[in-house]
């Protein structure tokens, strides 16, 4: 099985930005972790702070992985064009966010790529990336019976 985890803006500023709501260990910390925990599982990563580097590897990923990890920051209550990026592809996508959206501001409520992704996990810090792994097996497992 092949799992892309794909990483918007700021989320390269994990352990330095707002370590009070993000935690303090960067995305490059947990990541081996991840991936020693599912030694079956190969791991993609890419991070980028911008739309159509986003929008690319989503498109790359989409057909080449078997499921996709998105944390598309900001760009999770703005993006249409990931949205449409989303739904252009056959991987399965999970939105995942590390803080629980439902409790901040009133803007963080709305989430436009939602509606293309199968489900989505918020809240659980970096233990959401982990979440979404599981969902996604459990669905290939789902899938191949």
């Amino acid at each position: 099985m092949k799992i892309s985890i794909i990483n918007g803006p700021n989320l390269n500023l994990l352990g330095i930005r707002e370590p009070e709501k993000y935690g303090q260990s960067s995305f490059e910390d947990y990541f081996p972790l991840l991936k020693s925990r599912y030694p079956d599982i190969i791991f993609e990563y890419f991070q980028s702070n911008i739309e159509g580097e986003i929008i690319n590897e989503i498109q790359k990923s989409g057909f080449s992985s078997d499921g996709i990890i998105l944390n598309a920051g900001g760009y999770t209550h703005t993006s249409v064009s990931i949205t449409d990026a989303i739904a252009a592809v056959v991987s399965p996508v999970v939105e995942v966010h590390i803080t629980n959206v439902s409790a901040r501001e009133d803007f963080r409520k709305t989430s436009l790529i939602g509606m293309t992704c199968i489900g989505t996990i918020s809240g659980f810090g970096m233990d959401s990336y982990r979440l979404a792994v599981e969902a996604l097996v459990e669905l290939s497992n789902f899938n191949k019976k």
